[in-house]
């Protein structure tokens, strides 16, 4: 094995840029995890996806108990471990990811990011949507059990202005409608937001709640949770 020293040891290798409708994504390599920026701004890595996984477990145990096969739609595909936590769990019903950047589903498929999630794609279960989640969640007549979104790094740091929309009172509303009665929203977030959680009290969820997970740079990822009153 040989190793590297020295002030490059972790400097990140490129492996993909493509320009796509939303600006620039970009899929790197840092020693043995990859990374994808989006539009130069960090977007998730693989270093360490317990709260991308506690995004799946907070909203599957804050459903009501018994409830058969329930449906979830993951807002963005990233880097993977969202899809794959869903898929390993059989309670999961119907799992839909909505990842409008057609170059991270194809990172996905056949790319570098094939061993994070591949299995959780050839799952009967798994139907990936090409689409903006903004733009499905207010224009598509499917219901859900639980919507797990992690679009941005948080309601106050987005990727794209466009995506500010979600977290508006008119995107919580779509977000509101897209639910089963007693069903769960979960918004990631890499910093807990007062100002959010309001919101989503205001957009007439109930239960709104925040949940910390430590990760490996120190700061706490968190996850918010509202459940839409049945």
């Amino acid at each position: 094995m040989s190793l590297t020293f020295g002030p490059d040891a972790l400097a990140p290798v490129t492996l993909d840029r493509r320009e796509g409708p939303y600006g620039e994504v970009v899929l790197r390599r840092r020693g043995d995890d990859f990374e994808i920026i989006a539009n130069g701004c960090f977007l998730m890595d693989t270093s360490d996806g317990r709260s991308e996984r506690l995004l799946i477990d907070a909203a599957l145990d804050a459903l009501p108990a018994g409830r058969p096969g329930p449906a979830v739609l993951i807002g963005g595909l990233g880097v993977g471990f969202s899809l794959a936590r869903a898929a390993a769990e059989p309670r999961w019903g119907r799992i839909a990811v909505a990842e409008r950047e057609q170059a991270i589903v194809d990172w996905h498929r056949d790319g570098p990011l094939a061993g994070i999630s591949g299995a959780a794609l050839a799952d009967p279960r798994t139907v990936v949507l090409t689409t903006d989640l903004v733009a499905h969640l207010r224009t598509t007549t499917e219901r859900y059990d639980a919507l797990c979104l992690d679009i941005d790094n948080g309601p106050d740091w987005t990727v794209t202005d466009d995506n500010g929309n979600l977290y508006s009172p008119a995107g919580l509303a779509d977000c509101h409608a897209r639910l089963t009665p007693g069903g769960v929203l979960a918004v990631w977030s890499a910093q807990p937001s007062k100002e959010f959680e309001q919101a989503l009290r205001n957009a007439g969820f109930r239960g709104v709640r925040t949940e910390e997970v430590g990760v490996a740079r120190g700061v706490p990822d968190v996850v918010h949770l509202a459940i839409r009153a049945a």
